[in-house]
């Protein structure tokens, strides 16, 4: 037990210490002159250009919007996704019908939708919300349906003998079963979805981070540059650990297994 637990608390220094060691080295390549401050600004010269985002409210403002977009673009898609496979999961009928083309779609790059996108929705916010919701989608779909597809037949023919309803099947036996692979679902949609705002946000954004890094770009603030795009590092560690405790309250089983 002593030897499990020194072994956490190494793999925790470790952790913090790489991190942090890299950020040291980073600053004094920067303030020695090692790199120039126009290609790659020291660490102290970002929390700079953090203070003059949050003094100017510009940080305050874009941050909502940004999330917002996520946010509505991963609920559509996701559930639209949710929905799509449990029906073709349920349904070999369905399958047959949908699968195909979404597995053919799936295979396109969101990124080279986005003209696409701009053609039928314009370049206002619908379609940036379109370019998440369709990078959502995939994710939730395939791994709904493979989770439901993968529960074993003869739970499914326990159902039967008890003469359970649709829905009771579905609650009692394919929700449970399949919760662990379509929560890794929302996990990748989530991640995917924090990936597609990247891109949405250079279309033409009037607000949020894309918006401030569109906007440092054409004065050449590196600086403001790098910390965009550490927002949106940081909003994806963010949405992980969200998601990881959703799992734990929803599937608390497997969290006692892993904890053992």
């Amino acid at each position: 037990m002593r030897i499990r637990s020194a072994s956490r608390v190494t793999s925790l220094v470790v952790r913090v210490a790489v991190p942090v060691l890299l950020i040291v080295l980073w600053q004094i390549s920067s303030s020695s002159g090692w790199v120039s401050a126009g290609v790659l600004p020291g660490p102290a010269a970002i929390l700079g250009a953090y203070k003059e985002l949050w003094s100017s409210g510009d940080l305050q403002q874009a941050l909502p919007i940004s999330l917002q977009r996520a946010g509505l673009g991963l609920v559509i898609g996701g559930v639209a996704g949710l929905v799509l496979g449990v029906v073709a999961g349920l349904s070999a009928t369905a399958e047959r019908i949908y699968d195909a083309p979404l597995q053919m779609i799936r295979t396109i790059p969101f990124i080279a939708m986005i003209p696409l996108f701009v053609v039928w929705f314009g370049i206002g916010e619908e379609s940036k919300v379109a370019l998440i919701v369709g990078a959502s989608i995939f994710p939730v779909y395939l791994n709904t349906y493979h989770a439901i597809r993968a529960i074993d037949p003869k739970l499914l023919e326990v159902s039967r003998t008890f003469e359970m309803s649709r829905w009771q099947t579905i609650r009692l036996v394919v929700a449970p079963m399949a919760m662990p692979g379509i929560l890794v679902g929302w996990r990748y949609a989530a991640a995917t979805a924090l990936l597609a705002l990247v891109a949405a946000e250079q279309i033409n954004s009037q607000a949020g981070i894309g918006y401030i890094l569109n906007t440092a770009n054409q004065f050449q603030r590196t600086d403001i540059i790098i910390a965009g795009i550490l927002i949106y590092a940081v909003l994806g560690l963010v949405v992980d650990v969200i998601m990881r405790g959703l799992e734990r309250a929803l599937l608390p089983w497997r969290a006692t297994h892993v904890g053992a």
